[in-house]
């Protein structure tokens, strides 16, 4: 069966309603046949609590006899972020823990859920990164 891994998590942009961070998802297809993908769906957690929560419809489908890198974006509202700043002071990362779910549908069994998870910390950039 197709098995996946979560390779990172970074920051991707910070807009005036919030942050949206990416989610690298490598997920490997033993199957000759590309393989279609209904949903994802993601729980983000930090510092122990739940900042973000959604399902991704109709990602594309994984190749055949490949692995495929799939992008997963997650929102996350500044009102969240402000009860962060304790675990950012702490240590200037943020700490992260991320509940995926794949669900595929294979020929003969349906659709299946593989989930992924991840624990880790998301690094801030500080003055000496840009210099």
């Amino acid at each position: 069966k197709p098995e996946a891994s979560i390779k990172g998590v970074n920051i991707n942009h910070v807009r005036r309603d919030g942050v949206e961070y990416g989610a690298k998802v490598a997920v490997s297809n033993p199957y000759s046949q590309s393989i279609p993908i209904c949903e994802i769906s993601f729980v983000f957690k930090s510092d122990g609590r739940e900042i973000a929560r959604g399902t991704i419809p109709d990602p594309g489908s994984l190749k055949g006899n490949d692995t495929t890198m799939l992008d997963v974006p997650l929102k996350v509202p500044h009102s969240v972020l402000v009860s962060l700043v304790k675990d950012i002071c702490r240590d200037c990362d943020i700490d992260y823990e991320l509940d995926l779910g794949l669900i595929i549908d294979l020929p003969v069994f349906g659709n299946i859920t593989i989930p992924v998870n991840q624990k880790g910390e998301i690094r801030l950039p500080t003055l000496k990164d840009f210099f």
